[in-house]
């Protein structure tokens, strides 16, 4: 069966390209080749499918020659995550991981401090700013942390449930997204970003090799995005049922809660807890898949208008302008039009 991913949301680009402004350099030329429409940064509610996201930090990646896009105050040199994940894969255990892991980047940053600490049965990865927390280094912490829960997972093949994600009380009007990547609570804190988990996970076996650690950063950072979903997460079992009904009558939420063998008041009250809504799952699938096919010059607007269940492309047109701020045929402009072989040459030794 298809799966479509969850999309993100400009202001995650918005966030990654905060460097690159300071730095003076151009921002649509950028984004034009990462396939990603100028246009869409002046709608708030726009979003970018996970191939445009992975292509633009690997465009910022070249052009900044930073792994960190020009966000801290000192640049990461080209090829430290791979040699990073090159030697971790040489540890015995998840604790052996984080620990090697973060006493590496200790070198190399200087703006954040990585830390594991242990507090009786409980896990924290906290990072300690060095500076005041201003946006760019904001968004650093919020991606370190991403990138080292997507390799803990994928070092031991397993997604670790987190208890809940700490975030600085001043991202919250711009990490609405957070509990779809972290699949766990959020809180907002004064002075405190990280994570934590069960101790026992870090007794896990680290079960990735040096062939397997090659295929892994060929991919990244999209093998970053989309490793290790929690599947039983009850949004995640809702797209997927509704995936397969996507080009006619959506589901309701008793046929979808008879599927899953629960009640309609269960449903809502655990859809409730992970601070989602049965309506707008339903509209984030369709705006996620029309998204996907737009990106395809072989379909034509009226035909992905009834691959995800309109039967009007008038009707399609004014809901993805809802659910974006921009017309389907505006979104797809710069993708269908993008130079052939740009990404050529791009190799792992660039993440």
């Amino acid at each position: 069966m298809t799966v479509t991913h969850n999309t993100i949301a400009i202001a995650q680009v918005e966030q990654i390209l905060q460097g690159v402004r300071e730095q003076g350099r151009d921002v649509a030329d950028i984004l034009r080749r990462s396939d990603i429409s100028p246009a869409l940064l002046d709608s708030p509610l726009s979003r970018v499918s996970q191939s445009q996201y992975t292509s633009l930090i690997r465009t910022l990646t070249r052009v900044t020659q930073d792994e960190l896009w020009g966000l801290c105050s000192h640049p990461v040199k080209i090829g430290t995550f791979a040699r990073n994940c090159r030697a971790l894969v040489h540890c015995r255990t998840l604790h052996e991981v984080l620990v090697e892991g973060f006493r590496f980047y200790h070198l190399v940053l200087q703006d954040i401090v990585p830390r594991l600490r242990i507090e009786g049965d409980i896990a924290h990865v906290v990072l300690q700013a060095r500076a005041e927390r201003n946006a760019k280094l904001r968004y650093v912490e919020r991606t370190f942390m991403f990138f080292t829960f997507g390799l803990a997972c994928w070092m031991v093949a397993r997604r670790i449930p987190l208890q809940w994600v700490d975030y600085c009380n001043l991202d919250e009007n711009l990490s609405s997204d957070a509990f779809k990547v972290f699949q766990a609570p959020v809180r907002y804190q004064d002075n405190q970003v990280g994570f934590r988990f069960e101790k026992r996970w870090l007794d896990l076996p680290v079960v990735q090799n040096a062939q397997s650690v090659e295929e892994f950063l060929e991919q990244a950072p999209a093998s970053l995005l989309v490793k290790y979903r929690d599947h039983a997460n009850v949004t995640e079992r809702i797209r997927r049922i509704l995936r397969r009904h996507l080009e006619g009558e959506m589901l309701s939420l008793e046929e979808v809660s008879k599927s899953l063998g629960v009640t309609p008041q269960t449903l809502r009250r655990r859809l409730q807890d992970e601070g989602q809504g049965y309506q707008a799952i339903k509209d984030d699938l369709r705006r996620d898949a029309a998204i996907e096919y737009l990106s395809r010059p072989d379909l034509t607007l009226i035909e992905i208008a009834n691959m995800v269940g309109f039967s009007e492309p008038s009707t399609f047109h004014r809901a993805f302008k809802k659910w974006t701020g921009v017309a389907p045929g505006e979104y797809r402009n710069t993708r269908l039009h993008a130079p052939a072989g740009r990404h050529a040459g791009t190799s792992s030794a660039e993440l």
